[in-house]
């Protein structure tokens, strides 16, 4: 799948900030999303998943990403939806992060 169809989400950080990434997740499905980013610029401190549905065969909801900041300039976070049985992407979500040194 080409980015050059899919929509790229600007988002601006501060130099060592976090910022937040959300993604419905149908993990029923057996979906998952997989980022894709350059670890010298941006650093995963926390991925979480917050279940939203309030059933017990249905395992879908809301997952976190909390990256900071590490490098001045703009990064590409890419996102696959995989499932556990294709070797292709079923999604992608791409955003473009512009981190500025604000001291």
């Amino acid at each position: 799948m080409s980015t050059d169809r899919i929509a790229i989400k600007p988002i601006q950080a501060a130099l060592s900030e976090t910022f937040l990434i959300h993604l419905w997740e149908d993990r029923t499905r057996g979906e998952q999303w997989v980022p894709s980013y350059d670890p010298k610029a941006l650093a995963l401190v926390e991925d979480n998943f917050l279940r939203t549905v309030s059933n017990n065969a249905v395992d879908s909801g809301r997952r976190s990403f909390e990256f900071q900041a590490l490098e001045v300039g703009k990064h590409r976070v890419e996102f696959s939806k995989r499932m556990a049985w294709k070797f292709t992407a079923e999604d992608r979500r791409v955003f473009e992060v512009t981190v500025l040194d604000r001291s």
